[in-house]
């Protein structure tokens, strides 16, 4: 059985009058598909930099330790106790401030025998110190000074340069002239004409990571080893800067 549909007047109406719209002549523009908006912010070429400037680092960081082992546990910890102490009072009689030692790290652990069912037959005591606002000239001569007082162990040299921020600054200066080289060479390769500057991101790293250039680490001084007797070679310092840069483009 055929079904038979029966419209309203008022929607054959509708219909009629969407038919005759569309016959005729619109009378606004048609709207697309797609709206594309484009602002000044989107017309613009980014570009990553990044520019280094080296330095002779002046200063240095040193973090050495003293180990001590004995039979008797208390006996380990005050040896210890006395070549630290010994120690940091040879570094304040020196000029170094409280500000430039800092004691880490400081532990003992039992020594076993393993070959008789791990059993102990001693302890050893560890205690880390670390100097800090040392000139590259006196950094060797004090190390040999601390081997005579107790260290026997050096962990790491660092080298520092006190013209950080300047030379920063600098390494800045040259990664937004880079940046601007670069996007100067796509916008002509585009067909462009490039603008100013709008947006300049900086990418950071930590102080730590900026200054520090280790020479050696983890070296044991024996009786026979004078720290003294090594050289100290900085050599140089590579400070970098990275940068984002956004250019407007017409």
């Amino acid at each position: 059985m055929n079904k038979t549909q029966i419209f309203p007047a008022a929607a054959l109406i509708s219909i009629s009058a969407l038919a005759i719209a569309g016959c005729s002549t619109p009378q606004t523009p048609a709207i697309p598909d797609v709206i594309t908006v484009q602002t000044k912010e989107q017309n613009v070429i980014s570009v990553n930099s990044s520019e280094a400037v080296k330095v002779v680092p002046d200063m240095a960081q040193i973090r050495f330790g003293i180990s001590t082992q004995a039979e008797d546990a208390k006996a380990c910890q005050e040896k210890n106790s006395e070549d630290l102490n010994r120690v940091i009072q040879f570094l304040k009689d020196s000029g170094f401030s409280d500000t430039s030692i800092q004691v880490s790290n400081y532990g003992m652990n039992p020594i076993y025998d393993y070959s008789s069912g791990r059993t102990p037959v001693g302890y050893e005591t560890q205690a880390t110190i670390v100097v800090s606002d040392i000139t590259i000239d006196q950094a060797a001569v004090l190390l040999g000074d601390c081997v005579d007082r107790g260290i026997n162990n050096i962990d790491s040299v660092s080298y520092l340069s006190s013209k950080y921020e300047e030379c920063y600054q600098e390494a800045l200066t040259q990664a937004i002239d880079a940046a601007r080289q670069k996007a100067q060479v796509m916008a002509e390769a585009g067909g462009c004409t490039l603008g100013s500057v709008v947006r300049i991101q900086e990418y950071s790293s930590s102080q730590a990571a900026r200054y520090d250039n280790t020479s050696f680490t983890a070296r044991s001084l024996n009786n026979g080893v004078m720290a003294a007797d090594m050289v100290m070679e900085p050599g140089q310092l590579s400070i970098e800067a990275q940068i984002s840069v956004d250019f407007s483009i017409q």
